[in-house]
């Protein structure tokens, strides 16, 4: 066993972390950070204090889970959470709150979406309850302080923040109507005891999880959300994850980009068995790194990558354009942005990268794959458009081309790594 194992397996035993879903440049980093941090002189050392320290494996922790979320994210699924609120309401004859869970909550921008979504939409606070969780303390006190910066408001349509936050500083303070409904608490979700006491919640919320776990980690995590949510509650997950659900035996509820799924039997048309994971959208496009950001995991979105091939101000506006489109939810003009931008430039692989996404989400995989591999044969180690591919192929019971990717975009990581920093 080498020494990056011990790692790679405590990880996996402790929060379910797949080194492949990552790549091993992630979780090496955030050792040899430790290490440093520790003051540890050799891995063998760092292990040892590891081993020895409650402190130091969640600090170990918290260096892999660097989370990257903000409010409102995938806004249609809380415009869906606000419709099956009211119906859910008549269906219980209103004679409790409705229950809802989100984990891993990160530093608290999901609930606390969830909360003011709710509110928006005309429910009394006594009508409902959220439930956050998240497997690091680090991130669970920062909701608790209920502080954010600009990063947290992404969008074009950021009018709750007038509405729920006041000006603090150079940050914005959230409303105590808000955070009062909603509970934080410490937890893992790889626990099979986990909330249970509890009676199971109307409304789940566990999106981009799933996607870092292996498949008989996904299964054991299953099982617990299927025991958290109520027999005629929703499940909302994250864009990458329909396939897998569907195979697990739940279903979309059929109203498009709320990523929704129910119990098999209460809800119409099940996804189609064939179809793969939709996939996430990019965040706004910055000017974009010599070597391109990896994704982390717990993390709600996935990093930009490779700089593209044209050039100039209208391209680079173009391509920020199609990000702020894709993150809003606005498949169709962000499709129409993509097709302009290959009108009046060179082809670039992120904008095929973009449209292999966008596919991705409208359910075609035929369409999806022939965009990733445009993105390919342009920039032969995307590492996104490698990871996203081999997903879609995973899905499609293509383990073998799956694998082979996931091993292209390691080896590519792996290289970016060790090149000399200047």
């Amino acid at each position: 066993m080498n020494s990056d194992q011990r790692f790679f397996d405590f990880l996996k035993e402790t929060i379910g972390l797949d080194v492949s879903s990552v790549g091993p440049a992630i979780i090496e980093r955030a050792v040899r950070q430790r290490s440093v941090l520790s003051q540890a002189v050799s891995s063998d050392e760092y292990w040892r204090i590891l081993q020895g320290s409650r402190d130091e494996q969640q600090a170990l922790i918290e260096a892999v889970i660097v989370p990257e979320t903000w409010f409102f994210r995938y806004p249609e699924s809380f415009a869906t959470l606000a419709k099956l609120a009211g119906k859910r309401l008549a269906q219980i004859n209103n004679l409790r709150a409705l229950r809802i869970l989100s984990l891993p909550c990160s530093t608290g921008e999901e609930p606390y979406s969830i909360a003011m979504a709710l509110l928006d939409a005309g429910l009394k606070p006594h009508q409902f309850k959220v439930d956050a969780m998240d497997v690091s303390p680090l991130s669970v006190e920062k909701a608790r302080r209920a502080r954010y910066g600009r990063n947290s408001f992404r969008g074009q349509d950021v009018a709750f923040r007038d509405r729920h936050f006041s000006n603090e500083g150079e940050g914005y303070r959230l409303d105590p109507r808000v955070t009062e409904q909603v509970r934080l608490h410490v937890g893992n979700l790889l626990d099979p005891a986990l909330l249970a006491g509890e009676q199971p919640f109307d409304f789940v919320f566990c999106r981009n999880l799933l996607i870092y776990f292996d498949q008989p980690t996904q299964k054991q995590v299953f099982e617990v959300l299927k025991r958290l949510t109520h027999v005629d509650g929703v499940l909302f997950i994250g864009p990458a994850e329909g396939s897998l659900l569907g195979r697990l035996g739940m279903r979309s509820i059929g109203i498009a980009q709320s990523f929704a799924f129910s119990h098999q039997g209460t809800e119409p048309e099940p996804l189609p068995m064939s179809m793969p994971a939709p996939l996430p959208v990019l965040p706004p496009l910055h000017s974009p790194p010599a070597i391109p950001a990896r994704s982390r995991p717990f993390s709600s979105a996935a990093p930009t990558t490779a700089s593209p091939k044209a050039s100039g101000s209208d391209a680079a506006a173009l391509l920020a354009n199609i990000s702020a489109l894709a993150n809003e939810g606005k498949s169709a003009e962000a499709r129409a942005a993509c097709e302009q931008y290959l009108r009046n430039h060179e082809p670039a692989a992120q904008v095929f990268y973009w449209l292999g996404l966008l596919s991705d989400v409208a359910g075609n995989a035929f369409e999806a794959q022939g965009f990733y591999r445009k993105a390919l044969y342009l920039e032969p180690q995307h590492p996104d458009a490698l990871m996203h591919l081999a997903a879609l192929l995973q899905a499609q019971g293509d383990a073998t081309g799956a694998r082979r990717l996931q091993e292209r975009a390691a080896r590519s990581a792996r290289a970016a790594d060790s090149e000399p920093k200047r």
